[in-house]
């Protein structure tokens, strides 16, 4: 299994690494879950993803509504919060399975709480919070996440 581990010390280079990861990413359609504690900033990771994309709008966590879509210059990106999740069943009624198209990005928060209900992601970043900085590691999960993290680490 391919990983990269980094230091993030401001939200400005969590945006950063997330924009970089848009680039990396070179072609539409993959899966990330972001994982770790509230106010690790997976949020701040996905702001700087849709930023690189050229969206200017708010950026929120779905915390209360499970998914927040945007779609612009013929690009779909999917952003879920599953932190309020009750049962993966759930997912079932939001039909889950319609979001996870091969040419949209979906970026996953709290992916456990799924349970199973989603496809394997291509790349898995946990995010630790400590005393004045961030640990991000990011592991390549399939082919087309190595090649992205292989890209990733090069910018």
């Amino acid at each position: 299994m391919l990983a990269w581990s980094l230091n993030i010390n401001t939200p400005e280079e969590m945006e950063s690494l997330g924009h970089k990861l848009y680039h990396a990413a070179n072609a539409k359609g993959m899966v990330s879950y972001l994982s770790g504690d509230l106010g690790a900033g997976k949020t701040t990771f996905v702001r700087g993803f849709l930023r690189a994309m050229a969206f200017t709008g708010n950026v929120k966590s779905p915390t209360y509504t499970l998914v927040e879509p945007y779609e612009f210059n013929d690009e779909k990106v999917y952003h879920f919060d599953f932190y309020r999740l009750n049962s993966p069943e759930e997912l079932e009624y939001m039909g889950i399975r319609d979001y996870f198209q091969t040419d949209a990005y979906c970026l996953v928060e709290w992916p456990e709480k799924a349970q199973n209900a989603l496809p394997e992601p291509d790349l898995q970043i946990q995010i630790e919070i400590h005393d004045n900085h961030r640990l991000v590691t990011i592991k390549a999960q399939t082919d087309r996440g190595k090649d992205v993290l292989q890209q990733l680490k090069v910018e």
